[in-house]
């Protein structure tokens, strides 16, 4: 590492000179191109750079329709920090200011959710500055490509999983590189979260990725939605068939959604309609997929769980349903969804793969505010507190009347506790608990 002037740094790799700068009391070496691709196809790695690697401006991230929904609950996201890049293959990477180099320090890669079709690795509401200092670890986002462009295929013209294959390609150049930034190569943990955590669980079931990860922590995965979904990605696929490599890019992202399939005639699974696919490079057939994951059980530590109430994050925040509906069936409803599609098939996950030897502990994130008797139960309730860093998540309408300290208190003491299975894959029974959590080994 090398000391510039204006508080940067240069790490020097084997994949080049990479700038960094020191903000906030950590280094912090942004965008990093790790793939190209073109569309429909898949990612090429990006070779050996003579010149010094200066991140872009702005942040690049996949073409992608703004969710109203999002932005109502966890808030406004400034479009002029970022840059539509149809191939937003891109890593950054978080390191604690000061550190030996010959230090090996665990590291964490952040996949981030979206239902596939939105987001990207570097949000503020997913900065892991706060986590950094805490904990002395590296942490690294990942972008990749996102809805039709990276999660809808299944013939020679439109490939399936291209977007994993693009996370794969990712975990490869951290492997090979994270070294030269003080980080241990040997001991990565994957963590994400939603369909991120969903990612993760067909990482470590696809071709590929061998050694490339020691742990992971999978976040509200809907894991209920992941079976029988052939006929209905076919259907998408053909109803999607006009757009192509020559289509313009706006087109594509302002009509995509226009064909999707109707929730009437595949339930649940139509509210996540892009995914992983099964049969299709680089996953097994999907009655193989259970198998291929207790073959991992002694490879992979897991950690798995979800919050309390996920689907009210979708429900609750729906006017119509609110004024139409009763209260007490709409919470029946999003108790009986939140089982649905997180809570049983984690329970599930998590007991087949202790029943295969496998080191597995599963948790519940159960906030209560105690003193108004507020519940927060909802899907991304966890994120503020693994993440911290207050003015991201100030107008988040999911944190609405919650003092910031109660989020403060229990996130520190979840981010140590998370970090103690990262870096050794347990977590001590005498281990201080945040309040709102509930975490047992299977």
């Amino acid at each position: 590492m090398t000391a510039n002037q204006n508080n940067t740094y240069t790490f020097q790799t084997s994949f080049g000179k990479i700038l960094a700068f020191r903000e906030n009391g950590i280094l912090k070496a942004k965008n990093i191109r790790y793939a190209y691709s073109e569309r429909f196809k898949k990612s090429i790695a990006v070779q050996f750079s003579d010149s010094k690697i200066i991140f872009p401006e702005k942040t690049p991230v996949c073409p992608q329709n703004i969710s109203p929904l999002l932005e109502k609950m966890i808030g406004k996201t400034n479009l002029d920090d970022f840059e539509v890049d149809e191939s937003p293959q891109y890593i950054s990477i978080f390191c604690p200011e000061n550190f030996n180099e010959n230090e090996k320090i665990s590291v964490i890669v952040w996949i981030h959710g979206g239902s596939y079709e939105i987001g990207c690795g570097d949000l503020p509401t997913a900065d892991p500055t706060d986590w950094v200092k805490e904990q002395n670890i590296i942490v690294v986002t990942v972008s990749y490509r996102l809805g039709i462009f990276g999660f809808l295929g299944g013939n020679e013209e439109k490939p399936a999983n291209l977007g994993l294959f693009d996370l794969i390609e990712g975990l490869k150049w951290i492997k090979n590189n994270i070294a030269s930034f003080g980080g241990d190569s040997e001991n990565i943990t994957l963590f994400g979260q939603s369909s991120g955590g969903d990612a993760i669980a067909h990482l470590m079931i696809s071709e590929g990725t061998e050694n490339l990860f020691k742990r992971v922590i999978i976040h509200s995965a809907p894991l209920g939605l992941r079976k029988n979904r052939q006929k209905m990605s076919a259907e998408f696929l053909e109803n999607t068939r006009m757009f192509n490599n020559k289509s313009d890019v706006l087109e594509i992202i302002e009509n995509y959604k226009n064909n999707a399939p109707s929730f009437l005639k595949y339930g649940l699974k139509a509210a996540m309609p892009l995914g992983t696919q099964y049969g299709f490079p680089p996953l097994c057939n999907e009655d193989e997929a259970e198998e291929r994951w207790k073959q991992k059980a002694k490879e992979v530590d897991v950690l798995i769980g979800l919050n309390d109430e996920e689907t009210s994050f979708y429900l609750k925040a729906s006017e119509t349903l609110n004024k139409y509906i009763p209260k007490k069936i709409l919470n029946k409803a999003i108790r009986t969804t939140t089982e649905i599609i997180y809570g049983k098939p984690a329970k599930d996950f998590a007991e087949n793969y202790a029943e295969a030897a496998g080191n597995v502990y599963l948790f519940r994130i159960h906030p209560r505010l105690k003193a108004v008797n507020h519940f927060l139960g909802a899907h991304a309730i966890d994120l503020p507190f693994i993440f911290g860093n207050e003015s991201a998540w100030k107008n988040a309408g999911i944190l609405k009347n919650i003092p910031w300290k109660y989020i403060d208190e229990n996130g520190k003491k979840l981010r140590k506790l998370w970090t103690e299975f990262a870096k050794n894959g347990k977590i001590s029974n005498d281990s201080e608990r945040p309040e709102i959590l509930e975490v047992s080994k299977v």
